[in-house]
């Protein structure tokens, strides 16, 4: 069984940083694509970025991309999220979720390609 586990969420000034990490457990990290999410009060669940396997990544918009970059340690079974210039409207939870690979990455921007769900974990940015 699959088990994901977000960490590193806290509460952060505007314009600063946060590093989540996503451990992934019980099956081959390598044979995932993993991505993340995010959800604040009252709205559905957004897509935020992926990593796929083999490295190839994909961010939800230009305003994040630049800001946030995605990574993964295949030895240490880790991926991250590097989360730069923080903004307000950046504070939500934040999940992680694991696919299997070999799906086209444009599909993986749906919450419904996505078998394994981290519990998430929360980021605050205080204006």
């Amino acid at each position: 069984q699959v088990q994901l586990r977000e960490s590193g969420g806290g509460l952060r000034q505007a314009g600063g940083s946060l590093r989540l990490s996503c451990t992934f457990s019980g099956r081959t990290f390598s044979s995932y694509d993993i991505g993340w999410f995010r959800q604040t009060p009252g709205k559905e669940r957004e897509f935020v970025a992926v990593i796929t396997w083999s490295g190839s990544s994909l961010y939800d918009a230009d305003s994040l991309k630049g800001r946030f970059t995605i990574s993964r340690d295949n030895t240490k079974n880790k991926m991250y999220l590097q989360m730069n210039s923080l903004r307000p409207e950046d504070a939500a939870v934040y999940y992680c979720a694991s696919a299997m690979h070999g799906l086209d990455i444009g599909t993986l921007i749906y919450e419904s390609e996505y078998l394994y769900w981290g519990q998430g974990t929360q980021v605050t940015v205080s204006a």
